[in-house]
């Protein structure tokens, strides 16, 4: 019987403490993936802002109707659910000093590497400036730390605790990232805990093979289109009235007899394999529109999930011109330095081009027009648009880690 749902990402650092922590006490979770942004559509709703009034992950909602957020008070919670678990400590002392380690990791770890890798991501501005000074006050805070393990084995006690699984969930993303070979070389007690942690069973069995980082991930920068030089003022032309804007291409076909936005309600509305689905097939009209596998054409060339998966939050957002004419998904599938991108997407009209050329990167996908009449075609989609079903290439099975609803 599931324990309850948690509402948050599988590569996010504070979602994967509480799913190894309900790991450790055989507690079957249920995560329902959700964006860490909280004024995304779905968490901007009514029905999650009841279980997280301000939008945020990880959320709790047991099978009993309680409803936790903040991560600590979640992780606390799945934990104290086996009265006999040692990962809470033996004395009030050692919840004490567990806690603690909550805290130091939660507040001050977390936000400070957040601040160092974020930007290099390009999940925040960039400025190096701001960077460089991230990077010392990250380094300085996490020598707590490696001053603590020196003379210890584990955060709390001769044992692992809730302190050592929560702290070191919190650090995946940052040896993925910033804490390189050099780094991990210069703190070996820090570095051996960490190695200690993430091979336990129930660490390996939500974070399979956790990365490490070579080197520290360098910022790159946007290209920047070059602008036309200006024209020598003398030479200036008088300017011209401002032309009216230029409709969008897709407008010319007119309203179809059911609107796309009919299909989205369906779709956010209702179960995605028994009531939306059936309601697609019953109502699609292959006059009005066309159905296309949009899959990334570099998959050699991804590494981290996460990071695939911000390319395809990136090319949605550019995508908005054509919000009116398109829905689809786009998923990430495998493991770190082995995924790929996968997508369906229903298109207004029956070519692909004047709905995605929107976005300056569309090129970077390849469009294949699919026959909704094959049964295995309808089986990829509603595999695609459902999310519960892996990927198979050849005689690899790649499972669906994240990825993005256009809608």
């Amino acid at each position: 019987m599931s324990f309850g749902k948690l509402y948050g990402l599988p590569d996010n650092p504070r979602t994967i403490s509480i799913l190894v922590a309900a790991k450790h006490n055989d507690l079957d979770l249920e995560l329902v993936k959700t964006a860490a942004n909280s004024s995304a559509e779905f968490n901007s709703g009514a029905e999650f802002r009841k279980v997280s009034p301000q939008g945020k992950i990880p959320a709790f909602e047991g099978a009993n109707g309680y409803t936790l957020t903040e991560a600590i008070a979640i992780a606390i919670y799945v934990t104290s659910q086996n009265e006999k678990t040692t990962l809470l400590g033996k004395t009030k002392q050692d919840y004490a000093s567990i806690v603690r380690w909550l805290s130091f990791a939660n507040g001050e770890l977390l936000p400070r590497f957040g601040g160092w890798y974020r930007p290099l991501l390009g999940l925040e501005p960039y400025n190096k400036k701001t960077v460089d000074e991230g990077a010392k006050a990250a380094l300085n805070t996490i020598a707590v730390l490696e001053a603590h393990l020196t003379a210890n084995t584990y955060l709390v006690g001769e044992r692992i605790t809730l302190a050592d699984i929560f702290t070191a969930a919190l650090l995946t993303r940052t040896f993925a990232t910033v804490l390189d070979k050099a780094w991990r070389s210069a703190n070996p007690a820090t570095t051996r805990w960490y190695n200690t942690i993430i091979n336990q069973a129930a660490f390996k069995a939500v974070v399979a093979n956790p990365v490490f980082a070579e080197e520290v991930i360098k910022y790159t920068a946007p290209k920047k289109e070059e602008k036309p030089k200006a024209a020598p003022a003398a030479e200036a032309p008088k300017p011209a009235a401002e032309a009216p804007k230029p409709k969008h291409p897709l407008e010319a076909l007119g309203k179809p007899t059911l609107p796309i936005d009919e299909w989205k309600r369906q779709y956010s509305n209702e179960d995605t394999r028994t009531v939306a689905m059936p309601w697609f097939w019953q109502n699609y009209n292959p006059e009005e529109y066309s159905l296309w596998k949009v899959d990334y054409k570099y998959d050699d060339e991804l590494k981290l999930t996460f990071m695939a998966n911000n390319l395809v939050g990136g090319f949605h957002a550019r995508l908005e011109a054509s919000r009116k004419y398109l829905f689809g998904c786009q998923a990430v599938f495998g493991v770190n330095y082995d995924c790929v991108i996968r997508g369906v997407f229903l298109v207004r009209g029956q070519e692909s081009a004047p709905a995605f050329d929107v976005a300056p990167d569309w090129e970077s996908y390849t469009f294949e027009k699919l026959d909704h009449n094959d049964p295995a075609t309808r089986k990829y989609i509603e595999d695609l648009w459902a999310w519960d079903t892996p990927l198979v290439i050849g005689e690899k099975t790649l499972e669906n880690v994240d990825g993005h609803v256009f809608k």
